[in-house]
């Protein structure tokens, strides 16, 4: 078999993967394998240039790969992070690809929606929508700027960051930047400010975290940041838990009650029973939903593919994944 699907949730390969992109790329007879399936049979893989999958591929050992695929050419993955799975293909000579670019957009449109409605103070509003709190939502909605030359704190301008930083044009808003490997001249296209982190958490209306999930960002947002945070200004974070001390941001929402956390994400998810994000008025939670969702999971399916042609009429690619790629990306 040239090209396979290799998975441990067959589920979820056919939720990503459309039936059209299925067929396009085997036909009529679309099989998907775990791999439990792959090392009980390995000879039947032996001539397998391409693998695809998504959300549940595997992680194989160098050995493994070598012994399983000596004929594998790429492995295009229709999801985002490739972190879990990508090096040991990569250390065999093996291509990788990630839709990272294709689950990027849903997470820069959610992340636009919140920061428009934060700067209208949405959240602190529709905590106190009953009739006794009515007037004092309205009070409350009085200290809020508007989105009229607001500023935004963007941490991380990776793909999602640098996404999030174009939709933001069409607002007048004024972008500052937090990334150490942006480079300047990408910084001027963009139209944005490059600063520290603290001048982010005291200057700006809305932080938004994209930070890269690696060893070098856990605990990075920690609460002397939160602390420094303007009044009525809002975090958001759709990057990692991990990333921030959350044991610190609950102890300055509880003490600053202006201020409110819009998080997607959490370190564990969800969070442990009795955690404080639950019972915090200011804390707003959601299941990890900004990334590609419903329909949305297509586009995942339709750039690999996309890519896969590209790759084998030699043309060139726009989504191949590098071992230096993974010390930055998420």
């Amino acid at each position: 078999m040239k090209t396979v699907f290799i998975n441990g949730n067959k589920a979820a390969v056919n939720n990503v993967f459309p039936q059209k992109v299925q067929k396009e790329l085997m036909g009529e007879r679309v099989e998907i394998f775990s791999k439990a399936e792959v090392l009980e049979n390995p000879q039947k893989f032996a001539f397998t240039e391409y693998i695809f999958s998504t959300w549940g591929m595997p992680w194989f050992s160098e050995e493994k790969i070598k012994k399983c695929f000596p004929s594998l050419k790429c492995v295009f993955y229709a999801a985002g992070t490739v972190q879990h799975f990508a090096r040991p293909f990569l250390n065999c000579g093996v291509k990788v690809f990630s839709a990272w670019a294709a689950n990027a957009v849903p997470v820069a449109e959610y992340t636009v929606a919140q920061i428009i409605l934060a700067n209208k103070g949405f959240y602190r509003s529709c905590l106190m929508s009953n009739k006794v709190e009515y007037s004092a939502a309205k009070k409350i909605f009085s200290g809020y700027i508007g989105n009229y030359s607001a500023k935004i704190g963007i941490i991380g301008a990776g793909m999602i960051g640098k996404l999030v930083i174009k939709m933001l044009k069409s607002y007048n808003l004024e972008v500052l930047v937090f990334d150490p490997f942006l480079p300047d001249e990408t910084a001027e296209e963009l139209g944005v400010e490059k600063c520290s982190l603290e001048r982010i958490f005291a200057e700006c209306n809305v932080i938004s975290n994209h930070l890269a999930n690696n060893e070098q960002t856990k605990g990075m947002l920690c609460g002397k940041l939160f602390e420094a945070m303007l009044p009525n200004a809002t975090f958001l974070n759709t990057g990692r838990g991990a990333q921030v001390v959350e044991a610190e941001l609950c102890e300055v929402l509880s003490n600053r009650p202006d201020i409110v956390a819009v998080l997607d994400v959490t370190e564990p998810e969800p969070p442990e029973d009795n955690h404080p994000f639950y019972t915090l008025k200011n804390c707003v939670l959601t299941p990890h939903i900004a990334g590609s969702a419903g329909n949305e999971v297509h586009r995942m399916a339709e750039y690999m593919l996309a890519e896969y042609n590209k790759f084998i009429n030699g043309e060139k690619t726009d989504y191949e994944v590098t071992i230096k790629m993974l010390e930055t990306m998420a």
